[in-house]
């Protein structure tokens, strides 16, 4: 981003190169926490239907406890969909480009080679869209992991549960969150020796 800066007086001179962080997993595990429950719902209504159902019944019962089964293809589809549909929500609801494309034609700043105002907000949307898609492609690498080697290989939950990064996932991002609120703080105070790396890099990717 180039941002003009002020001489004071309403006069600018030169340009200053600045960058926009942009989260490749900007819904961190949001989606997964989405997706699950909504996976519970066929099991949960399965449970009301008699056992000994027959007909239509019997076949609801027998349809909604296949889809509640998370070692059979369906049900893994089904939560691979949900974990992409959670991703473009939240981020469709959180992130609003036209907003920041108006900050920054206030700010005096622009993109380079795309022109302020509804161009901006049309570039950041499609930018954001395509950095959902690896956001979330790696959230259903995540969630789904577990699930295979325990329903297709047969590997015990106890053990493929270590090979899904969900809970390290909030922690790691939790952790991160507490350490840009103190650095924030910090720089406030002009006590810029405290982190030996300057800014961190790690949730701003």
């Amino acid at each position: 981003i180039s941002t003009r800066r002020s001489m004071g007086g309403g006069a600018t001179y030169g340009m200053q190169q600045t960058y926009m962080p942009l989260r490749v997993n900007y819904t961190g595990v949001m989606p997964i926490i989405f997706a699950q429950p909504v996976l519970q719902i066929p099991g949960f209504l399965a449970r009301y239907i008699p056992s000994d159902a027959a007909g239509f019944m019997g076949w609801l019962r027998g349809f909604l406890t296949q889809l509640a089964d998370m070692a059979s293809p369906t049900p893994l589809v089904e939560y691979a969909a949900f974990i992409m549909f959670f991703a473009f929500f939240w981020v469709a609801t959180q992130f609003n480009a036209v907003d920041i494309s108006e900050n920054l034609k206030k700010d005096g700043s622009y993109i380079p080679g795309i022109r302020p105002g509804r161009a901006t907000a049309e570039y950041l949307d499609a930018l954001m869209t395509r950095i959902t898609l690896i956001g979330g492609t790696g959230l259903l690498v995540v969630a789904l992991l577990p699930q295979v080697l325990n329903g297709a290989m047969d590997v015990p939950w106890a053990i493929s549960s270590f090979f899904g990064g969900t809970s390290l996932l909030i922690i790691v991002g939790v952790a991160l969150d507490t350490l840009r609120i103190m650095e924030s703080h910090l720089l406030v105070r002009k006590y810029d020796g405290f982190l030996a790396h300057g800014t961190l890099r790690g949730r701003h990717g």
